[in-house]
């Protein structure tokens, strides 16, 4: 099977699991992290996506958020969120999404995501464009960020109090600069970026399965996935990963650059 076909399949049918159980659920929150919460679509959306993966690509890695890491020692790995804004589908709040990506060696090559509440799925590959529901997407054209919505996605961190402060302090001095803030610290906010609704994206707390999948689209949309700071992202050894904290900085070229400007002239 075709790696298109097979995210759009897999995401068709996770959507369906999501939408059984939206508004239905409670979620429990993980005594790892206490931004984190888990429900029963989590685990079922997860263990579907796994045995669809060993059915078709039985040789390749998987890291999937709940079930943790396969190995089958593949220089393929797939990196599945089941439900990404869990916090939000247990709320019953309808910006959340399923996330599957699939690394070759350590480059994002695909990437599915789908947003069971608007029925989109969207699907990007490396070198063959972005797509929502077969529709070809792109970031936006504006170069000035005062005029351009951007998300910064934003944990309390409360063994450091004082670091979510400083992190205000950042948040504050780049609403003045932009339009204006939005945010539902989910893939959700990801694809409208991929589509050209927001500007630019930034989360300083994030795992590996919150990146592969929306590295690619956004990528193939005209974005530039970084770190924080700019830097490229390293998803060399993959399976070593799972537990490591990941930043995220996304925008199209133009925005990027004003915006690391901003940030650089905080850390100094």
């Amino acid at each position: 099977m075709q790696y298109k076909d097979f995210i759009v399949n897999v995401l068709e049918e996770s959507s369906k699991i999501a939408l059984k159980y939206y508004g239905k659920v409670s979620g429990t929150v993980k005594p790892e992290d206490s931004n984190q919460v888990l429900t029963k679509a989590d685990v079922e959306i997860g263990k579907y996506l796994i045995s669809q993966i060993e059915k078709y690509f039985p040789d390749h890695n998987i890291i999937d958020e709940e079930a943790g890491i396969i190995d089958k020692k593949s220089s393929f790995t797939w990196v599945n969120d089941p439900i990404d804004g869990t916090s939000n589908f247990a709320a019953g709040t309808p910006l959340y999404g399923t996330m599957i990506g699939l690394l070759k060696d350590d480059k994002p090559v695909i990437g599915g995501i789908s947003l069971p509440a608007f029925s989109e799925i969207y699907y990007g590959e490396k070198g063959k464009r972005a797509f929502c529901n077969g529709k070809k997407i792109q970031v936006t054209k504006e170069t000035d960020l005062k005029n351009v919505l951007v998300v910064y996605g934003m944990d309390s961190r409360q063994d450091n109090p004082e670091e979510t402060r400083q992190e205000a302090k950042l948040f504050g001095e780049i609403v003045l600069a932009c339009r204006n803030m939005r945010i539902s610290n989910s893939c959700f906010d990801i694809m409208m970026l991929a589509r050209g609704s927001y500007g630019a994206w930034l989360n300083k707390s994030s795992k590996i399965w919150d990146n592969v999948a929306g590295h690619a689209i956004v990528e193939e949309a005209g974005a530039v996935f970084t770190d924080f700071y700019g830097n490229p992202m390293d998803y060399s050894r993959p399976l070593s990963k799972a537990k490591l904290n990941f930043t995220q900085f996304i925008a199209p070229p133009v925005l990027h650059k004003q915006l690391q400007k901003i940030i650089c002239a905080l850390q100094t």
